[in-house]
């Protein structure tokens, strides 16, 4: 049985919205940010690019670093390094744990304002808030909050739990 989460509907409706803006999905750690957000751009995309700021490549890194002026070049950097054919309009771009390169994130401003993908950005609040005074924060963002799930409807009275 796969868990549902209820923020899985947001990332749709946000997705019809058609590249407006980029998701910030912030919250505590290990609360499954990115388990679903890649499930999500698994499921409902032709391809998308993973990008784990906490432990990517001094190669991925430089092309933020240096590529963003040549948006076309940029994408074509990405797509060989990670090995990832991108299809406009069709591909997603997740910039997993994102406070660990605030230039990531900086960037959403470009990346949305080309419209040719859609992202979505990871991080917890602390770090978030920590890791942003040299970078413009952009307005193309749109944050949502994950939380824990909660199960609802499960008797765990009826459970027995035994002790060591």
């Amino acid at each position: 049985m796969v868990l549902k989460r209820k923020l899985y509907d947001r990332f749709l409706e946000w997705k019809k919205e058609g590249g407006k803006s980029a998701l910030l999905v912030t919250g505590a750690r290990r609360v499954g940010k990115s388990t679903l957000v890649r499930e999500f751009g698994k499921t409902e995309y032709k391809s998308y690019v993973f990008i784990d700021f906490s432990n990517c490549s001094h190669d991925i890194k430089n092309v933020f670093l240096n590529g963003l002026y040549d948006l076309d070049r940029f994408f074509q950097l990405v797509s060989v390094l990670l090995g990832v054919e991108l299809y406009e309009r069709n591909s997603l771009f997740i910039f997993d744990e994102v406070q660990a390169f605030p230039l990531a994130r900086q960037a959403i401003k470009h990346l949305v304002a080309d419209g040719r993908f859609d992202y979505v950005e990871t991080g917890s609040l602390i770090s978030l808030r920590s890791n942003v005074k040299d970078i413009i924060i952009p307005s193309e963002e749109e944050v949502v909050r994950m939380y824990p799930p909660r199960f609802r409807g499960i008797r765990l009275g009826t459970w027995k739990v035994s002790t060591c």
